[in-house]
């Protein structure tokens, strides 16, 4: 089992709340925008996700940018979602020196300041063992750090099939780790969890629809297109099937890939949160230039 199933102390929510752009204040404002065409393209909107942003503009709460992470609710259950597109600055990160592990949001942003860069929003990457190093296939600008696993094996990584989280230069790729291994993408970064939320748009075989095994758990899904990659995180317990519901049914995502759970954090300077704990392993984030809006 991965060191990353421990338990560790999260950061209270208090902080301000970037809602939902399609999640209107107060009942009778619900109300008031379903009979109109507001209402009409807030639908449109819950079928396509990814005009969250546009709308964000069209009522006035804020431009694209500032809804690259959003905090939203789906049946009954909270969740926080941030989208990187094709040809965004993504990437993945270890190791800031050959043995030292970046560890943690903070040390990240720092290095990066001192190319001129910040992130505009990360969270761990991917599965990690005891020493920080990565649990699978890992690829670090192009370096193949750790090898691809495709046997079957213990927790939730060895839970077939799991998958890759591949970053091109010009989209982005989630793909069951059998179907890499056959016919294996060029990837700039790339990083291997388990198991796989949505499979063309199925749910994982062994997930239970009433389970009760909840965690706060972070995940990644990929666009039919390959142009857009979300990241998610629950700020509930959760189980799986209703983590790859969301991925689905809300984002409308035909690929998913879970990344981890319990340890699962989130940094997102626009929604004034950047969680806390000890020293992770791989991290993934939005790279931008530091003069630039942060989320």
């Amino acid at each position: 089992m991965p060191a990353s199933n421990a338990i560790l102390p999260r950061v209270p929510r208090t902080m301000p709340i970037r809602r939902d752009p399609l999640r209107p204040k107060g009942i009778g404002a619900r109300a008031i925008l379903r009979r109109g065409p507001i209402g009409k393209l807030a639908d449109a909107i819950r079928q396509a996700p990814q005009l969250a942003g546009a709308l964000a503009v069209f009522l006035g709460l804020g431009s694209a940018a500032q809804a690259e992470c959003v905090r939203t609710e789906y049946q009954d259950k909270s969740y926080t979602y941030c989208t990187a597109k094709a040809g965004d600055d993504l990437r993945l990160f270890l190791y800031a020196t050959e043995t030292q592990v970046y560890g943690n949001f903070r040390t990240l942003d720092e290095a990066l300041a001192r190319e001129g860069k910040k992130l505009a929003f990360a969270m761990n990457g991917s599965m990690y063992h005891p020493d920080r190093s990565p649990v699978g296939l890992f690829i670090e600008r192009g370096v193949e750090r750790s090898r691809l696993v495709t046997r079957e094996g213990p927790g939730n990584f060895g839970l077939l099939p799991n998958g890759v989280f591949c970053i091109q230069p010009e989209r982005f790729v989630v793909i069951e780790t059998l179907r890499f291994a056959s016919d294996r993408p060029d990837c700039t970064y790339a990083a291997q969890s388990g198991p796989m939320l949505v499979i063309d748009g199925a749910f994982h075989p062994r997930f239970i629809a009433g389970s009760d095994s909840r965690l706060i758990r972070n995940g990644v899904g990929v666009s039919a297109d390959g142009g857009r990659a979300v990241f998610v995180i629950s700020n509930m317990p959760v189980n799986f099937y209703e983590f790859a519901g969301f991925f689905r049914d809300y984002l409308g995502l035909p690929q998913a890939l879970y990344i981890d759970g319990n340890i699962s954090r989130l940094h997102a300077p626009g929604l004034r949160r950047s969680d806390w704990g000890t020293l992770l392993g791989p991290i993934v984030g939005k790279v931008v230039d530091a003069a630039a809006p942060k989320d």
